[in-house]
Parts: structure tokens; sequence; C-alpha cells
């Protein structure tokens, strides 16, 4: 399955988020998802799961909710649904194609380690099926631009079925935060760095107890030529594969020769 085409008229898609089955990306996704193929499952989070990175609940069990047909809710996380999804509800006939997403909001540079999005995807490349993460980027305060993502997402993800990518890789694509007609092509572009900034707000209770929220926690950086997030930034779609084994070999090297 893995890279060969994918033969998006008789795939099998499994849609899936982070922001849950509510959501308006992946209402969005959805219907995407049928212009590409007649067999669409989804099967999401019951309520959002923003930044829960790639959690399996294992210190309760989980309840599958079908809301309608091909469409199922489960009480845990991305990775729950996803896994529940492929080895439950479609063990008997695999997704060919797992799509994750529509995300509000930007999965670029270090956010692909904390994203739900992304690790619904991650999920499913384990599991043996191609995946395609999608996010929308928007300015906080600002309406998000749905329809940029809508408009471009199901000729991004025909160009990539066209292709296939490896075992153990998934695709990272991110719509930029400008109008549809205002997108400037698609890019290939690695993963970005954001600069860490120092946003902890610390407040107190009744009690005088102090409690803390974290708040935004990065600014971008886009100086960094060829990465997604200066791509995004300057109006282009960002396709960026991601592989899932993190081995740094170089140093894996080193270290060897260091320990004999």
């Amino acid at each position: 399955m893995f890279n060969k085409p994918i033969d998006l008229s008789k795939a099998r898609i499994l849609v899936s988020n982070d922001d849950g089955v509510h959501a308006t990306g992946i209402k969005i996704l959805e219907r995407i998802a049928r212009t590409l193929s007649k067999d669409v499952w989804v099967v999401a989070p019951e309520s959002e799961q923003s930044a829960v990175s790639h959690s399996l609940t294992i210190r309760r069990p989980l309840r599958i909710r079908q809301n309608r047909t091909r469409r199922y809710v489960v009480d845990g996380t991305p990775t729950d649904s996803v896994l529940l999804a492929i080895n439950h509800i479609l063990k008997d006939d695999r997704p060919t194609l797992c799509l994750s997403g529509i995300n509000r909001g930007a999965n670029l540079g270090e956010d692909v380690s904390y994203s739900g999005t992304v690790a619904a995807a991650m999920e499913a490349t384990m599991l043996g099926v191609p995946a395609i993460a999608l996010s929308q980027v928007h300015t906080h305060g600002h309406p998000v631009k749905w329809a940029t993502a809508e408009h471009h997402a199901a000729k991004v993800i025909r160009k990539l079925a066209k292709v296939g990518w490896p075992a153990n890789t998934l695709v990272n694509v991110n719509f930029p935060d400008v109008l549809a007609d205002a997108v400037k092509g698609i890019v290939v572009a690695t993963q970005g760095r954001h600069k860490i900034g120092d946003e902890l707000v610390e407040k107190f209770d009744p009690r005088g107890v102090p409690y803390y929220w974290v708040g935004a926690m990065r600014k971008e950086d886009a100086t960094r030529k060829g990465s997604d997030i200066a791509a995004c930034q300057d109006g282009y779609i960002t396709v960026t594969p991601l592989y899932l084994d993190m081995t740094h070999r170089p140093t894996m090297r080193r270290l060897a020769a260091a320990l004999k």
C-alpha cells in the first residue's frame, strides 16, 4: 500500500481529527473525502482533544457510539479513534487512506510533536495505512479561512495519492492564512522551528493559591528558508513528509564507536 499510487475512486477513506466529531474542520474534510470516494468513514473523538499528542487511553475502557451510517464517536483521543477504527470497526476491510483534520490552526514546526491531528495520522501510519494530516493556519482573533482548505484540499490529496509515499512516513499539510484565490501554490517544505517564548500566566484563586495558564509559548520564526513556517507565512500550501523513525543515525554511529 505504501510507496504506491492510491486509486481514490476505489479507496476506503477513514476521516478523523483532534478537534472532535462536531468540529467545522472534520465536516469540511468529510465533504472533501466524499468527492474523492464513495466509501468514506468517520471515526473521531467525542470532544476536543487538541495538543494531546499521540496519547493512548489505557486506564479506563473506551466506548464507541454510532451516530449515523459510517460515522462513529469515540470517548477518547485521536489515537484511540484511529486504533479502534482500523483494528475494530473496519478490521474486516481496512481503510486505504486516513485523512486527519482539518485542524483549526497550524501544525507547523514543533507543533507536530503536540498535535493530536498529526498523531491520528501517525497512528494510521503505524498500523499500515497511509495517512495525511491537514491543518488550516489562522490568526488568533480572526475568522478561520475554512474556504481556503476546502477549495484546495482535494487537489492536494489527489496529487499526493498519485505518487504515494514510503512506509513509516506520514504527510503533513498546512493551508496558509490567506483567501483561497491568494494561495501562491504548493511547496514541499522541511519542518521548521519556532522561537520558544515565555508566556506562562500566573494567577491566584480566591484562597491565594497560585495557578498557571500555558500561553501561546511560541513566536513564529520565518527566517529558515524552505521551512513549512516560512512558506506558509508567504502564502503557500506546505507539504511536509514526517518520518516516524526518530533515530539520529550519525549520533548513533558516533556513540557506537565511543562505547566499544
